[in-house]
């Protein structure tokens, strides 16, 4: 049995008292047919944007009305504290360019603006207050065997809008459904369609892909309907890149293992990325050794400008660019018990102290990825307690931790410019060996040393 929250009832009386009705829909009907809590309420109504912002201002409770996307009928109303999403029924027009209908045209009833819907699953309604079910498609059938099929004919569906398969294989992923046949045999044909989607609707699409429990059966059925090789072909390019001696699996394979363990461990966006696209620059950097053995030398370094090529074409945040791409540049690290302390400051240093969990994380994801192993729990465990001793005596790993700065150089003589920058690091560098040394009086004599005996200032 359906409960209907008391602010849907309260909103869908609003509505009734200017003698029209509202309904819940998409992706809360889904979830509630699921037997989960719905997170995020989106209505459907016959009335106008204009009368819905009207109706809320006019509440007993006023509601904030914020015109989200109301040239597509869709206004954002908080109201009593909780976020509603309310679109005017819609059927749309012809879709030129497959990205948008050419223009939106409103609909008399609920059942024809289901009939416009993407997938079964997500064309149910409830009509508010008593939650009487809209179900002209069989989308609860669907919602209860775990099968994501088009409204209609799959091959119109995803031509109105290209981005339509890969939302279904993002369902897939974040739902664990599976594709209807007919559906997922329309996909290789609606490409062309899919080509024309705008960077930035893909990016939101892989992102929650990404953050699904499982990105792996989404990422396996694009390879195999042809998106893969369309969105993310650096990463297509992986299949059937051999690895054996160094790995049980092909580098395709590797890297969405090692990308299905990072979010099964619920480590942060930054690291699942990173472990989908760590190994991306073995195919350009694979060479056969003199024993006829592949092998991947520096392909750290091809990953990491690879994967900032991939991340600016989506448009993803710099930020997140720069955080993905150091954990990739970094990943191949190869501690022993033998590294120096000295060592380990550089290590630290060269990662930088806010990103050591992260890398620890990917470099565990990718351990577990060479055979699907879980690795000991003794793994990396000697590095972290060595270099969390280390951090705990607040030693320098930057020169922002040095006793001396640029300001200190340039009042004893040496000139601005790189000259301050190339002492500054060499004075880091003996810090890191020393951190003894690290005193203003120590570092100003080493400093006129090195002005002196390497660069020829007097």
């Amino acid at each position: 049995m359906i409960t209907i929250h008391p602010i849907l009832k309260e909103a869908a009386a609003l509505f009734e008292a200017r003698g029209r009705e509202l309904c819940l829909v998409g992706g809360a009907v889904r979830d509630m047919l699921r037997g989960r809590k719905a997170q995020d309420w989106d209505l459907a109504t016959d009335a106008l944007p204009e009368e819905v912002a009207d109706i809320f201002r006019n509440a007993k409770a006023r509601g904030r009305v914020i015109p989200t996307g109301i040239k597509h009928g869709t206004v954002t109303v908080i109201y009593k504290g909780r976020n509603m999403e309310i679109t005017t029924y819609r059927t749309e027009a012809a879709y030129t360019d497959g990205r948008r209908p050419d223009k939106v045209l409103y609909a008399s009833s609920i059942e024809k603006d289901l009939s416009r819907r993407d997938f079964t699953m997500n064309a149910v309604a409830l009509r508010l207050p008593d939650g009487k079910k809209i179900d002209l498609f069989d989308g609860e059938k669907d919602i209860k065997a775990g099968i994501i099929r088009c409204v209609g004919e799959p091959a119109a569906r995803f031509s109105e809008d290209g981005l339509r398969p890969l939302r279904a294989v993002r369902f897939a992923a974040q739902l664990s459904y599976t594709l209807d046949p007919q559906t997922m045999s329309a996909i290789p044909g609606a490409l062309e369609i899919c080509a024309r989607v705008s960077a930035e609707r893909v990016r939101d699409e892989i992102e929650k892909i990404i953050a699904s429990g499982k990105p792996s059966r989404a990422f396996l059925l694009m390879e195999q309907t042809g998106l893969l090789k369309l969105i993310l072909p650096e990463l297509a390019c992986c299949r059937g890149i051999d690895q054996k001696g160094f790995h049980r699996f092909d580098v395709l394979e590797h890297s969405l293992l090692a990308c299905d363990y990072a979010a099964e461990k619920q480590y942060p966006q930054e690291v699942r990325i990173a472990a989908l696209l760590h190994d991306i620059g073995k195919v350009p950097a694979r060479k056969l050794d003199e024993n006829g053995i592949w092998t991947f030398y520096q392909h750290e370094a091809e990953s990491e400008k690879m994967a900032r090529d991939i991340l600016v074409r989506l448009r993803c945040p710099n930020a997140l660019i720069d955080s993905v791409c150091h954990l990739i540049k970094e990943h191949m690290f190869n501690y022993t018990d033998d590294w120096s302390d000295s060592g380990v400051r550089r290590f630290i240093a060269r990662v930088g102290e806010e990103n050591l969990a992260n890398v620890y994380r990917l470099r565990r994801a990718d351990a577990y990825a060479t055979a699907a192993l879980e690795p000991g729990p003794d793994f990396l465990l000697p590095l972290a307690d060595r270099a969390e001793k280390i951090l705990e005596e607040k030693q320098a790993f930057s020169l922002k931790d040095l006793a001396v700065n640029g300001d200190d150089l340039i009042e004893m003589g040496i000139p601005t410019g790189k000259t301050i920058g190339i002492i500054l690091g060499e004075l880091l560098e003996t810090v890191l060996d020393d951190p003894a040394q690290n005193t203003r009086e120590t570092l100003l004599k080493i400093a006129e040393r090195i002005a002196k005996s390497r660069l020829g200032i007097t």
